[in-house]
């Protein structure tokens, strides 16, 4: 059936015979046809189709690979449609804090994608992807669930920043991985610590799942913070056995 005319349903059998069945030619058929979604006109409204509709966590796992595909692209979206994308997103994992983690992360990692490759576009002399930061805020202020998804979307932004995607010039890379680490990282590493010792000055409850995770996720973005590439070596192979953890010397009133 051609593509434009798929309806939710078939777009759910396609989600299962991509991720969940076990029939190879199914498959094959199921990552064809993901690939032409991608290239469908139709592809973002078919994205919010299985978010807003869709029965099952794995129609929203299709919806979140097709966005980041779509907006990994080595010709960019416009830039008023990849801020709609990341607002959108924003405003549905808000909406919706108790999606299956799996969920929750591809979809935040769509919105660390958007930021990277936006990081330099300005628009009304402001740099437009930047202010996922400010943005972030406002799910720390919120409930447990808000919070742990404020968390990891530093996170995931910090690790995004950190890897370098060799389809690319690496001089663009470095470009935009040391203007986030001057601009915003330090931010984020202190506002981590800072959550920390909250969440730890608390009684710890072995039986709240959702204190766990919420140490956990910080946890892991203060790793992050502190396995970013500050010097570039990432890119040069015969630093792989560098483990030094290569702090600006300008942070040194924040390690304590």
């Amino acid at each position: 059936m051609a593509l434009h005319f798929q309806s939710l349903a078939e777009l759910e059998v396609l989600c299962t015979h991509l991720y969940i069945g076990t029939d190879l030619t199914q498959r094959i058929e199921a990552e064809k046809a993901l690939l032409e979604l991608i290239d469908s006109p139709e592809c973002l409204s078919k994205c919010q189709l299985l978010l807003e509709q869709g029965t099952t966590s794995y129609a929203q796992l299709l919806a979140a690979t097709c966005l980041s595909k779509l907006v990994s692209r080595v010709s960019p979206l416009p830039v008023e449609q990849r801020i709609d994308i990341r607002n959108y997103i924003l405003n549905y994992v808000a909406s919706q804090p108790k999606l299956a983690p799996f969920v929750i992360q591809a979809l935040i990692q769509v919105i660390a994608k958007i930021t990277k490759l936006g990081w330099f576009e300005v628009q009304k002399d402001q740099f437009v992807f930047r202010e996922i930061i400010a943005d972030v805020k406002k799910f720390l202020q919120g409930t447990v669930e808000h919070c742990i998804i404020g968390v990891i979307i530093l996170s995931e932004l910090t690790q995004e920043m950190n890897v370098v995607d060799y389809s690319r010039p690496s001089a663009k890379h470095r470009k935009i991985a040391t203007s986030f680490r001057d601009t915003s990282l330090k931010d984020i590493l202190v506002l981590a610590c800072s959550l920390l010792k909250e969440v730890l000055a608390k009684p710890l409850n072995l039986q709240d799942e959702g204190q766990q995770n919420l140490v956990m996720q910080v946890l892991k973005l203060v790793l992050n913070c502190l396995n970013f590439d500050f010097i570039g070596s990432s890119a040069d192979e015969s630093a792989d056995d560098l483990c030094t953890v290569q702090i600006p010397t300008t942070w040194r009133t924040s390690k304590k």
